[in-house]
């Protein structure tokens, strides 16, 4: 069963009265919110108590409202206890009001603001990755003197030829003040090995989204799949275990799970136990 949340607090405050600092905690698991984003929509209040069962208290969240005024949508958070660790955001905010995810971001109590796709026509190009470098770099240095983290999450299509590399290596070597986020699924999709991203990039990933793959299923690079082909954590081809050590090691913070699938009910609470014999 999920670590619940009292168990927590007493660990949190036995390490605080033993003179160990919270800092030492330095891996966390958390649920992106998108995740349970249908069962949201009908009926917002019993689905995050739902998810507060789940012993899940950090969250990816705050881009879609579903219908409730931004204070509302907070307030639900706050009555089950949840934190926002990392803040939606969109790369049009970013480049076009950056100090509005400044605002999101603080107003949620979130030290992170995450971009989750580059526009772009057809294929993605050298352009269009220069012009994400120009936007996580400028947007990103405005973040970062409000305390603010901006985080780019690569979906696959990023991985086209560039030089000897990949379009994804022209973006992380040439972004100064973003930080990324690997989503083990979306890498794996693209016929690539998030094992091998992690050791190429040891201190470039901030956080990772944990999802699983199928066996057997399709390689694509356009950013696109059967969401039904996301499987209960460790049961799929990404190789969750050792992608998970290996982030531990090279200072991944924030561990969140995200299920598109139409199981995501069931699904969640198995990838928490999978975690768990895992030891996370």
């Amino acid at each position: 069963m999920p670590l619940k949340k009292r168990n927590v607090l007493k660990i949190t405050t036995l390490m605080l009265s033993m003179g160990v600092s919270l800092s030492t905690l330095a891996h966390d698991m958390g649920l992106q919110l998108y995740s349970v984003r249908n069962q949201m929509q009908e009926d917002a209040p019993s689905t995050l108590a739902k998810v507060s069962e789940w012993g899940i208290v950090n969250l990816e969240a705050g881009g879609n409202l579903h219908g409730y005024s931004l204070h509302e949508f907070k307030a639900l958070l706050d009555l089950n206890g949840f934190k926002v660790v990392s803040a939606d955001s969109s790369f049009e905010e970013i480049r076009d009001n950056p100090m509005a995810a400044v605002y999101k971001a603080h107003f949620y109590g979130a030290k992170l603001a995450t971009i989750y796709w580059a526009p772009h026509e057809g294929k993605f190009t050298l352009e269009d990755a220069k012009h994400t470098v120009e936007v996580l770099n400028k947007g990103g240095a405005i973040l970062a003197k409000h305390g603010i983290t901006l985080q780019y999450h690569p979906h696959g299509y990023e991985f086209d030829k560039w030089q000897d590399g990949t379009l994804l290596d022209y973006i992380i070597q040439n972004t100064t003040h973003a930080s990324f986020e690997m989503d083990v699924f979306w890498v794996k999709q693209a016929a690539q090995d998030p094992l091998a991203l992690l050791n190429k990039y040891p201190n470039k990933f901030t956080s990772m989204h944990l999802k699983d793959r199928a066996v057997g299923s399709p390689y694509s690079q356009d950013g696109k799949a059967d969401k039904d082909t996301m499987v209960v954590l460790g049961q799929g081809d990404v190789g969750i275990e050792e992608i998970v050590k290996k982030g531990k090691e090279y200072g991944v913070k924030y561990f969140f799970i995200e299920d598109e699938s139409d199981r995501v009910m069931k699904q969640v609470p198995k990838s928490i136990e999978y975690l768990e014999s895992i030891n996370f």
